[in-house]
């Protein structure tokens, strides 16, 4: 008789051990084994791995299914992988997991003989059944059909780690955040813009040792060429483009701004030159606003103009706070009286807080990225490679984003109270980038060149993507041709098909203009969509959402919300107004906790390219992987070595610093 040694791997997080009963039944080529009990002495699935041995004729051994059973409670158990030795000391062979066993479950060798496409089959039934498309809102992406966190299937929740964490850390900052309102006059405006330093108590730029950080923002916020510095580097990064030609809407006069010209040039011929630059918040106008305790809040649609100074680097040198203009309608100058020029500063700060939180944020990374979780779970079996690749690249995405719903902008959530597009005004504002978002604009390299910024000097974030987005084309690609051998594979894989259509006709529905076709032809086609999937779940999220406390937390820099309208006057503008306008005492507590608690270093962070799940047991697979952590240390030192001397450093795409999916 045979015998095979089977060894279960169970979970390391908390609570992943079981003690119910397990059963395990080989399936070979040969037939399968008895149905064996997996019980030794004590707590058999713990953390840890048990081991059985299995005496029976299989050949070749294809499937393992295992099964739970009730002992006195059901008690769920995380099945890592299990492995099998054959007799004779054959080759180990690895059946990946990562699964919350509830009831059965098979795991199967990566392969599709007919015996096995029946068990492929059965498991994206059941998976379609249980992750199903819902429309959360008209003209967005759909998303998982799911109220709350809680009504998620157990292999897409967070872990007891990661809930606690979450939960306490918000709770944390909210509650720090209340005593400070309390101590400070509940609902009352500031007096001065010192007056904000007295919510900075404990809470701390969460930056990684980065000399970057919201004290950093506190006494140079003011300064134009912070202002420009952020343009490009902060966490709204995508937002500036060239300016070719002065828009009709915008009359900016070249004697307007020749005091801010460098010696011997004009306006005219920087124009010509391409060093001038457009913060357009067209998107913003007309926006419903969102009432805070019975006080409507106000909303502008900038126009900034920047100048790319030889000596002075990007900076702002002229503002119109609204999109029709008239023979009245202001342009603010850096030549302005001091305080109208600052505020006129803080308007486009505060219309960039609503685009970077709501947009480049919310709708660009989560959401999008939601739609490739959704399509991947139901369309793409546990032994597929696709799935195999991408399955660590979405890990919490849909707990995250249910929580986000429900906790953020929800008609219930945070945003409703403390931000002047909450409620209906943020619904209307993802609408319409919706309706305008392309798949070209979300990959890199063609990003920078269509907004005309690739010669920017200073642009980090540009640098970094671009080198980020090659090195993950590059393993993508690797990993696409080791499994798909020419292009014909691709076209015939009915999988893959079915998650290409899933994505682009279930998930960005209503998209006509997208550009993503619903079927895959090209084996660079597929290395394309894995690459801009990836690269939005790491890097770009990292990019808009790690350094939100630093730019945020010093409210009067990136203000969520406008107490009062644009000014209409700049000789009229006080200290008394701006303190009037600005956020006050509870929202500006509100602000400064949402920011630290969703920018924060979290706990159980998983490094861009390193995989704790092995779902790749192939030697190929794994020298690939080797070789993508090689260059991603190459792109860290670099960027290391760049920073270096710095005074305002740029540490945000460092790959030690960017999670492997996105986690808050």
């Amino acid at each position: 008789m045979e015998v095979y040694t089977v060894t279960i791997a169970t979970g390391t997080s908390e609570y992943s051990g079981t003690n119910n009963y397990i059963f395990v039944t080989l399936v070979g080529e040969k037939g399968e084994s008895e149905r064996t009990l997996l019980d030794n002495p004590g707590l058999d699935f713990c953390r840890g791995a048990v081991s059985v041995c299995v005496p029976t004729r299989l050949g070749t051994v294809l499937l393992v299914k295992l099964e739970k059973q009730k002992y006195w409670l059901e008690d769920n158990w995380y099945c890592r992988y299990v492995t099998v030795e054959p007799p004779g000391g054959d080759v180990v062979l690895t059946f990946p997991c990562y699964r919350w066993l509830i009831g059965d479950i098979k795991t199967l060798r990566d392969d599709s003989l007919p015996q096995l496409l029946a068990h492929r089959k059965r498991e994206l039934q059941e998976r379609q059944a249980t992750y199903r498309w819902i429309t959360w809102g008209p003209a967005i992406p759909r998303c998982i059909d799911a109220k709350t966190e809680a009504d998620l299937p157990q292999d897409v929740r967070f872990d007891n780690e990661k809930r606690s964490d979450f939960e306490h850390s918000l709770q944390y900052a909210l509650l720090e955040l209340s005593l400070k309102k309390l101590a400070i006059n509940f609902g009352r405006s500031w007096s001065d813009l010192d007056d904000f330093k007295r919510i900075f108590w404990k809470l701390r730029s969460p930056t990684y040792a980065c000399v970057l950080s919201s004290e950093y923002c506190m006494d140079h916020w003011k300064e134009d060429r912070f202002f420009g510095y952020q343009c490009l580097n902060g966490s709204n990064p995508r937002m500036i483009q060239r300016c070719k030609k002065l828009p009709k809407n915008f009359p900016v006069e070249p004697n307007m701004v020749q005091s801010s010209m460098a010696n011997g040039t004009s306006l005219d011929k920087e124009l010509k030159a391409g060093n001038i630059y457009l913060l357009d918040y067209a998107i913003m106008d007309g926006l419903p606003t969102n009432t805070i305790r019975g006080k409507l809040q106000y909303i502008a649609a900038p126009l900034c103009l920047l100048y790319q100074h030889p000596d002075e680097g990007l900076i702002p040198i002229a503002i119109q706070l609204e999109q029709s203009p008239d023979r009245d309608t202001l342009i603010f100058l850096p030549r302005d009286p001091p305080l109208a020029w600052l505020l006129a500063k803080m308007w486009v700060r505060h219309s960039e807080f609503q685009v970077f939180q709501l947009l480049s944020h919310l709708l660009r990374t989560h959401l999008v990225i939601e739609v490739f979780c959704v399509a991947t779970l139901r369309q793409l079996p546990a032994v597929h490679p696709i799935y195999k690749l991408m399955a660590p690249h979405l890990r919490y995405t849909l707990e995250i984003n249910c929580r986000g719903r429900t906790q953020l902008i929800s008609p219930e959530g945070i945003f409703k109270r403390v931000v002047s597009t909450g409620g209906e005004g943020l619904i209307i504002l993802a609408q319409r980038e919706y309706k305008v978002l392309t798949y070209r604009s979300l990959q890199p390299h063609f990003d920078f060149p269509d907004r005309g910024v690739s010669q920017l000097p200073n642009y980090f974030y540009r640098e970094h993507s671009l080198m980020l987005w090659e090195a993950i084309h590059s393993f993508v690609s690797g990993m696409v041709n080791l499994y798909y051998q020419s292009d014909h594979d691709v076209q015939e894989d009915l999988e893959l098909q079915a998650w290409i259509r899933d994505i682009s006709l279930e998930g960005f529905t209503e998209l006509p203009n997208f550009g993503l076709p619903s079927k895959l032809c090209t084996r660079e086609e597929l290395s394309t969509l894995l690459s801009v999937s990836i690269f939005i779940s790491t890097a770009q999220h990292a990019a808009t959402n790690n350094g939100q406390f630093d730019w945020c937390a010093w409210v009067p820099n990136t203000p969520c919300t406008m107490r009062q309208p644009p000014p209409t006057d700049k000789d009229a503008v006080n200290m008394e107004m701006i303190m009037a306008t600005l956020p006050d005492v509870s929202q500006s507590c509100m602000q400064m906790a949402i920011t630290w608690h969703l920018g924060r270093a979290q706990p159980d962070a998983i490094p861009l390219g390193q995989y704790i799940e092995e779902h790749f047991t192939e030697g190929r697979a794994k020298e690939l992987i080797d070789k993508f952590q090689a260059e991603l240390k190459v792109i860290e030192e670099h960027i290391v070595s760049q920073n270096e001397g710095l005074e305002l450093q740029y540490l945000f795409l460092l790959p030690s610093r960017i999670e492997n999916s996105i986690t808050i």
